[in-house]
Parts: C-alpha cells; structure tokens; sequence
C-alpha cells in the first residue's frame, strides 16, 4: 500500500500546473477491458439438436436411471446428475446461442425434455424449472411488448442471468405455489415484493419449491406492493440462495417425485437488487395471456414417464430385464394390453407434438385449447401407461428393483401439477369451447 501510494503522489507532482504554464494535459483513462466469456468445449453443439439428444439419452442411459432408484428411496435431489448436465452443458440448453448457450427454443426443448424425462422423472421436472428462466426471458420476453427502456435494462438484466448459468453453472429454480388461487392466475401472488432504493423488499412463503435446498438462485413469482394490487402487478426475481432472510423449512416425504425435494420457502425482508429482477413490471402478466403454452412445459417429463412405461413394458414380456429372463410375450392377452398401450402411446405423442409445436406469441383459440387437451392427456394418460404396464406385466414388476413403480408413482402426481392442473384444463376447455371472450349468459 505505502508503495501504491508514493506512485499516486508521483504522479500528482508530475501533473501539477507551474505558475504561469497552461496546466497539464491528464492521460484519458484507459477503458477497462471487457471481460471475454469462458468459452466450453459443449458450445460445439448449438444448433445440433440430434447432438445434444444423443448426450441427453447417453447420460440417461449410462447414469441417471442408475440413480434413479436411490434418489426415491431417500428422497434427496439428483445432485450427480446435475453435476453431469453441468459438464455436459445441458445446464445452458436454452440459454441463447449468442450468449454462450446451446440456444434451443421451446419445440426443440419439449422433445429433448421428454427425452430426459425417460431416464429420471424427479430429474427431468426439477431440470424444467431451471430451464424454463432463459425461456420466459429470452425468446418469449422477445416476443412481448415493452418500453424501449425496459428492453434495454432486460436485456442488460438477463446477460448476466445467462452468464451466471453458463460461466458458473448455476441452477434456477421456479417456485411457484402458495396454497391459494394465484399460481393457478385467478389471485395475486401473497409473497410481497416492496420497492426501496436500489432494490426490492421481499416477504412471503413458497410451498411445493422444488430444488430447495439445491438452486443457486430462485425464480419467486410475487406481487408489487401497493395500496391496490392485481395480477397485473406480479413480479418476476431471482433470489440468491445465499440472500440474507431466505430459509428452508419442513419435511419431504411425498408419493412421487420425492427426488424433487419440494420444501417450504419464507422471505423476510429478503433485500433483491434491481438487477434482479428476472422480466420488467407487467411482462409476466402479458406473458401469461399472451403466450399461454409457457405453462405447458411440465408435459415433456410425464410424456417421457408415459415412454418410459411403455419401453419397460416391451422389455419385461421378452424377458430382457436383467435378472428376470422369463418370457411372457406369448400370451394374447399381453399382446392385447401391449398393442393398446402402443396406440395411446401415439395418440399422446401426436398430441403432444402438435400442441408444443403451435407454441407462439398470441394463438389462436384452436392453438390455446389445444394446450390445454395436451396438458391434460400427456398427464392422464402417463398415468394410465403406467397402469396397463402394472396390470400386464404383473406382480414381480412391482419390486423396487425396477423402475416401474417408482414410474406409476411419478406418474400420478402429473395431474395436479400447477397452473394447469387436469382439472382446470377440463374446466377451461368446457368454458372457452362455449364463451367468446366477454360472453356471459346475464339476463
């Protein structure tokens, strides 16, 4: 430090004005250098979906469904695979290829999601609340209106967002439900987001926050404090694990998807700088109307569970199960239960296919109920695979050795997945087939 200082006190001699002499020119300052992002041997495969598909399965394949087993049995989060995904890059799957990610959009990320969802349920769902932050903030928040401004610092905003995943591999989480109508969009969310200078003032409860305990950051949907609030004022913030007022609280034990490690939060006067802030005021809320099957992406992992079901299936009546060699393939009525679930396997991936892949800015009415049938078909009937694969293959494929019982638990639990839960996709698609928007049948 004493040398440090002696050099400044130099250099102000040097500079200092003799009487009677023009004062001395001061060296313009040199601009610091733009730190150059890390550049990962993954990148390679941006744009190379089959790529990026063949690391998924290999992963699956070789690693995850290995796990799979344990992870259930303790309820504890697939640390391991995330360490995988990370290396491999799938972390940055849709971060922007011009950011440093692998830059898949929402078509491309359904297929390669369900791919995952194949190998390891808890996985696969955990992995789309990560995923779905550069999707909501990238092309879909592209895709929306907002003051030139807002863009501006969004985008400022999301950089270092996007960095923070590819440059650190850090995980994101999407905590949505409260206990109330507001993940569902009929209330405003209960967790309270009050403006300060520089920042935020966070206090609420997440319950069912799935990644607790492993996110580096928490994607906490809130409402702008006001003396009138609406839905038209949630929020949008990344929360640091690490934040000051921010614990973890409560048991998990569930039925299904127990790797998931869904805990309680509680914000208290959590403080959230502005730089935070994951979209700009009102942008969730027009996202929400306006791109609708951003809430659609709980399907890829249940439309994998529904393959996995079904591949398990095939496997055990040829008697290609390691350890259980016994062939049952020809009896009629495994072949009868096998061709009907090839068919709704079908009718689902069509389905599936169709409905992610009209995925876009302002659909149409046809677009939307679509989303919603999806929504409800991928998560009946992976339960329903799951059924006919117990009933066909019978008692011993029930053992905890196998994957099967752990699928129709996963499985089951699809159907009450928020905001689109089986039932209000049914009770939307009866109401919105029979009312135009603003119909009421008031005398």
């Amino acid at each position: 430090m004493a040398t440090a200082s002696k050099s400044i006190r130099k250099t102000a001699t040097k500079l200092r004005p003799i009487s009677g002499d023009k004062p001395a020119e001061r060296p313009a300052p040199k601009r610091a250098a733009k730190k150059k992002p890390q550049s990962f041997k993954w990148q390679k495969m941006a744009g190379k979906n089959e790529q990026i598909e063949q690391v998924i399965k290999t992963l699956g394949q070789e690693k995850f469904i290995n796990r799979a087993q344990r992870y259930d049995e303790e309820a504890s989060f697939p640390f391991e695979n995330y360490d995988d995904m990370r290396d491999a890059g799938i972390l940055a799957m849709t971060v922007p290829k011009s950011l440093g990610g692998l830059g898949v959009e929402y078509a491309d990320y359904a297929l390669l999601a369900a791919e995952m969802g194949r190998w390891c349920g808890a996985t696969a769902l955990t992995y789309n609340m990560h995923a779905c932050t550069p999707l909501w903030t990238g092309h879909i928040a592209d895709d929306l209106d907002m003051p030139a401004a807002d863009r501006r610092q969004h985008k400022k905003n999301r950089e270092l967002h996007f960095s923070r995943i590819v440059e650190n591999g850090a995980i994101f989480a999407q905590p949505f439900s409260e206990g109330s109508a507001a993940a569902a969009g009929k209330a405003p969310f209960g967790t309270m987001a009050a403006k300060v200078d520089g920042g935020w003032v966070l206090n609420g409860k997440k319950i069912f926050a799935s990644l607790s305990g492993a996110a580096t950051y928490y994607g906490v949907l809130c409402t702008e404090e006001k003396p009138e609030i609406s839905a038209r004022d949630t929020l949008f913030m990344a929360v640091p694990a690490d934040a000051k007022g921010l614990s973890i609280v409560g048991p998990w034990d569930p039925v299904g998807m127990r790797a998931t490690v869904s805990r309680t939060l509680i914000m208290k006067d959590v403080f959230i700088p502005d730089e935070q802030m994951l979209l700009p005021r009102g942008v969730y809320y027009q996202a929400a109307r306006r791109w609708p099957h951003m809430f659609l992406t709980l399907c890829p992992t249940y439309m994998g569970l529904a393959q996995a079901a079904y591949d398990f299936t095939v496997a055990y009546l040829r008697g290609d199960i390691e350890g259980i060699p016994v062939k049952r393939r020809m009896y009629p009525t495994k072949q009868i239960t096998v061709a009907d679930m090839w068919i709704k396997l079908q009718q689902t991936w069509a389905l599936f296919k169709q409905a992610t892949g009209e995925a876009r800015v302002d659909p149409s009415k046809e677009d939307r109920l679509r989303a919603y049938a999806a929504q409800y078909a991928v998560m009946e009937n992976a339960n329903e695979m799951c059924r006919l694969a117990i009933r066909t293959c019978g008692g011993q494929s029930m053992l905890k050795s196998l994957p099967l019982e752990r699928l129709y638990r996963d499985s089951r639990l699809g159907s009450l997945m928020l905001p689109w839960t089986a039932e209000l996709c049914l009770d939307r698609l009866g109401r919105e087939t029979l009312y135009e928007p603003g119909e009421t049948d008031d005398v």
